[in-house]
């Protein structure tokens, strides 16, 4: 391409350099930088370009761009937004992920970044707009929708803008108040708690009350009075009316399309252009259907992606995303339909997750190789690259290990039964075999742990496999569901399971009958591993956590430069150790020999050095490898939920994930590429618990066609409260969440505000109910039925009667609150959806009793002082209830927060980045070298890391220790 290079804008030099979220708003059709500070407010008429930069575990950047659309903002503003965002891209290197957001519609990904909301603002740059700060303070009114990602919308401050069906979050500067809606989500309940903890902290500076009002319950609290007189008074609510915003698209069999002479021909299921004709061709979606040099169109309904081919020209990946926009409103499709632009390449698992297969071959290059041959293309078509860096590797994490000192017990599977492995052969695997390996030990304070594996040998057969996953079963339910349990294959042993023995060797062969059995049918040799037969055995490893034996085919093609091995022939036992390989594994296979056979002579053989009798049990001397073995590719984890639709399995990725994403009603996937975990939270139902390993299995699979995962990769069911440190090692950790009771709003009120409020069953009995409301219906028939008007009573004639009316009502009143506000247990069944109507009814009801106490009082001027005062006596005393409640939480002190004050280094002494270095010319003595970091000042910190020690004691430990190798304070 002709022409002079294109320079990236100046207000996009240097962008995408560290991971972080960068964000430009567009005034006057030019990107402007948004300081730190404002991130997270979007002013609705206004137009955003978001860069969010990631790095991975093996060091390249990652980048996604957004474009948010303000409601307000102009067609030529989101215009000038969407070639920008092509334009960032393009000096990136032409790789990122591209994603259209709009106002009330983000998508999950997008507001992750922006933990728990953003913020929607009126006002923008052409209409002028104050900070929200600086504007009159005055009561707003939100709803709060999305159990994971949060969308925080502002409606108009009255009665009539709530419903029964959604949380709503009140904030008149003095309490905050959250509104359940009787029909509203549990879960997003808890996560609007996160956010009314948010707008305390960010806009009263912690220091406002808050409250939680329910729908359905007039209790003679003061928080659910005060809320509702901020309305006016009580009165019945409304029925939710759907908007626009509430349209949901459906998600539908994904179409394929081709971008011809601004046309969209469609492709899939698969047809062609002939001679300008539509020519259909049997077949399913295929990746090897899109061309590497055009567009393409794939339609899910709910989302729309562009695929572009890698060698595409600029100026059509500039029109890509206008004609997806024109295809989403020919189809009049709804306003959250998302539109997502994926170079070939770097496709995302949404992405991806549409074809029945991906094949492996068209993985992204994660090396700064294939990034310049992308970056060159661009180049050659007139874009300038200016600003970019370059990533760095980074060195596997070792992931943290069990508490030593704990009890190892361990049977292999034989004739539908479990045999135990004497002491002195534990550590001996057989390939043959299936063996149940226990591990009981202590972490820290808590109470005693287990971790219980099933391992299967490659050659075991399936009737074995299946008896050691039952009996697993069964000793997980004889310790009440506590054992982590995982299944294990060989070859496939991760280091939590290695570390458990002091040595790990597995061997050919099998004890079990069932394995030989298999040989006799089979035909076959048994090969089983004898003391005094010939065997070679391959050591390898570098420390506890990988240190394992393998018995090896005992010719000399098997050695290896890079190991040791033992050749084992008759009496005789060589330790062979190649040119490449360590002290330390000599160390080791000497070890290993003794092992084997306690008390044998050991005789060295260097490589290049080997004595003939060493060639002649392997057969004779040929040529072996000196290349070393390649480690497996490291990634990042992932968590993802998981649905069914209709009768598809499907995963949804929970973006930027913390702990506070494992929701304790659902079960939840935890994929580290080298490891699958399925989480199973505690009011999961039963029956659905046991189907932890049903579903590993199925993402085992759907990942595996997709990302390349592999069949046999450790697969593990973990119960909440019961996470074991190198589940929880992939998040910022908080053992004492896991351990509240209750579900998901429970656990949250009960952390962010105290256990007092969470609400309890305040009945005494279940058969309290009937007994209750027959007395209240008595009572208020009493209250109700008293002559009023111009017909006396001899009872309105006595002043001090005890029969007036005003008493009577408030007898109703207290007895109608207690009938109907009686809270089932947290431990009852859930309620089926033809009775979540009971709450509002209750509402209704109430509001009415209410109304018409109200119109009574205001009848009867003449009512006593003393009978008002006995309507108030129950509010009166709740109130009291509450502020002695409110005293004593005061009064605690805040675990967490102690924990993250020590975490954060406050040690009193300093020292100089160049001193705390690992490999420092003069080093530091007498400091924690665990925690280097901490002894550096805040600014130098800030310095170094590019950001607070606050923040960075949030991330997950995994990414702090691998910060701290790239800056070697590890």
């Amino acid at each position: 391409m002709s022409g002079p290079t294109k320079v990236l804008d100046p207000a996009f030099q240097g962008a995408g350099q560290k991971p972080g979220t960068e964000i430009w708003r567009i005034e006057n059709f030019q990107p402007v930088l948004v300081p730190k500070s404002e991130h997270g407010k979007f002013y609705m008429g206004d137009t955003y370009i978001v860069l969010q930069t990631t790095q991975n575990k093996a060091g390249a950047y990652l980048f996604d761009i957004h474009f948010w659309i303000g409601k307000d903002t102009s067609q030529d503003e989101a215009g000038t937004a969407a070639v920008k965002t092509v334009e960032l891209d393009a000096g990136l290197g032409g790789r990122a992920v591209q994603h259209r957001e709009i106002q009330g519609h983000e998508s999950d990904k997008f507001l992750s970044y922006f933990k728990p909301c953003i913020i929607p603002l009126e006002g923008g740059v052409a209409s002028g707009f104050k900070k929200l700060e600086e504007e009159e303070f005055e009561t707003r009114l939100y709803t709060c929708k999305g159990k994971r990602a949060v969308h925080l919308k502002q409606v108009p401050f009255a009665r009539s803008s709530l419903n029964h069906d959604d949380v709503f979050i009140m904030d008149p500067k003095e309490k905050i108040y959250q509104f359940n809606g009787a029909n509203s989500n549990i879960q997003e309940r808890a996560k609007a708690l996160a956010v009314v903890q948010y707008l305390k902290d960010k806009f009263h500076e912690g220091t406002c009350d808050v409250a939680i009002v329910d729908d359905g319950k007039l209790d003679t609290e003061s928080d659910s009075g005060e809320f509702w007189v901020l309305f006016g008074g009580f009165a019945p609510i409304a029925r939710k009316v759907a908007s626009e915003d509430d349209i949901i698209p459906e998600t539908t069999p994904p179409k394929l399309y081709r971008p011809y002479f601004k046309k969209l021909i469609y492709c899939c299921p698969l047809f062609s252009i002939a001679d300008g004709q539509v020519e259909s061709i049997d077949g399913n979606l295929s990746k090897s259907m899109m061309e590497n040099n055009k567009c393409y169109l794939l339609d899910c309904g709910s989302e729309v992606f562009i695929w572009v081919g890698r060698v595409t020209q600029v100026e059509e990946r500039k029109t890509a995303i206008q004609a997806a926009e024109d295809f989403v409103a020919s189809e009049n499709r709804p306003k959250a339909t998302r539109i997502t632009r994926v170079i070939q390449g770097y496709e995302p698992h949404s992405f991806k997750s549409n074809f029945d297969s991906w094949p492996s071959g068209s993985a992204a290059p994660a090396n700064e190789e294939g990034r310049g041959k992308v970056a060159a293309l661009l180049k050659q078509q007139g874009v300038g690259l200016k600003g970019l860096s370059k990533s760095t590797p980074v060195n596997e994490d070792i992931p943290p290990l069990l508490e030593g000192g704990g009890k190892l017990e361990v049977w292999y599977i034989d004739d539908k039964a479990k045999t135990p492995v004497s002491k002195d052969d534990v550590g001996k695997l057989y390939s043959g075999d299936c063996y149940l390996v226990l591990y009981a030990y202590h972490s820290g304070e808590r109470k005693e742990d287990y971790f219980l594996c099933c391992w299967f040998g490659k050659n075991s057969i399936q009737e074995d496999q299946e008896t050691a996953v039952r009996l697993a079963s069964t000793m997980t339910n004889s310790l009440k569901g506590r054992p982590v349990q995982a299944r294990i294959f060989e070859g496939k042993e991760p280091p939590q399971f290695v570390a458990l023995f002091e040595h790990m060797v597995v061997l050919k062969g099998g004890l079990s009958s069932g394995y030989k059995n298999s040989v006799t049918e089979k035909g076959s040799t048994d090969e089983t591993y004898m003391p005094e037969s010939i065997a070679l055995i391959q050591v390898s490893g570098t420390g506890v956590h990988n240190n394992k034996a393998l018995q090896v085919e005992p010719v000399a093609t098997s050695l290896n430069s890079y190991d040791c091995f033992l050749l084992q022939s008759g009496t005789s036992m060589f330790l062979w150790h190649g040119n490449q390989s360590t002290h330390e594994q000599q160390e080791l296979a000497a070890k290993v020999a003794e092992f084997l056979k306690p008390g044998v002579t050991i005789k060295h053989a260097k490589e290049g050095t080997e004595s003939s009798s060493f060639w002649f049990a392997l057969g004779g001397k040929q040529n072996f490898t000196s290349k070393k073995v390649s480690p497996e590719t490291v990634r990042d984890p992932h968590l993802f939920s998981f649905s069914f639709n209709r009768g598809k399995f499907q995963v949804e990725e929970i973006h930027n994930f913390d702990q506070d994403d494992l929701l304790t009603e659902d079960m939840h996937l935890l994929d580290t590429h080298a490891e699958v975990f399925v989480w199973v939270g505690q009011c999961v139902d039963p029956k659905e618990k046991q189907t932890a390993f049903e579903i590993g299995q199925r993402y085992i699979d759907l990942a595996g066609s997709l990302e390349g995962l592999s069949p046999k990769v450790p697969l593990y069911k973990i119960t909440e409260g019961n996470e074991p440190c190198f589940f929880t090692t992939y998040f910022s950790w908080d053992a004492t969440k896991a351990t509240v009771q209750g579900n998901s709003f429970q656990k949250k009120a009960a952390s962010l505000l105290g256990t007092h409020h969470v609400v309890q069953d305040q009945s005494s009995s279940g058969n309290q109910g009937p007994r209750q409301r027959a007395a209240a219906l008595a009572a208020l028939t009493s209250a109700f039925n008293s002559p009023s008007g111009g017909t006396s009573s001899p009872n309105r004639d006595r002043p001090n009667g005890n029969q007036g009316g005003p008493r009577q009502r408030a007898e109703a009143l207290a007895a109608l609150s207690s009938a109907f506000n009686s809270s089932p247990s947290s431990n009852s069944p859930p309620q089926r959806p033809g009775l979540t109507s009971r709450s509002s009814q209750r509402a209704a009801a109430l509001a009415a009793l209410s109304q018409v106490l109200t119109n009574e009082k205001k009848k009867s001027p003449d009512t006593s002082p003393s009978a008002e005062a006995k309507d108030e006596k129950a509010f009166s005393e709740a109130e009291a209830s509450e502020e002695s409640a409110e005293a004593k939480e005061e009064e605690e002190v805040s675990p967490a927060a102690d924990a993250i004050a020590e975490e954060a280094g406050t040690t009193g002494a300093t020292f100089t980045y160049q001193q705390l270095q690992a490999k420092s010319d003069k080093p530091v003595k007498g400091i924690d070298f665990k925690r280097r970091e901490a002894y550096l000042s805040e600014e130098e910190f800030k310095t170094v890391f590019g950001m607070e020690k606050e923040a960075f004691y949030k991330l997950p430990r995994w990414k702090q220790d691998l910060l701290k190798k790239k800056f070697n304070l590890f």
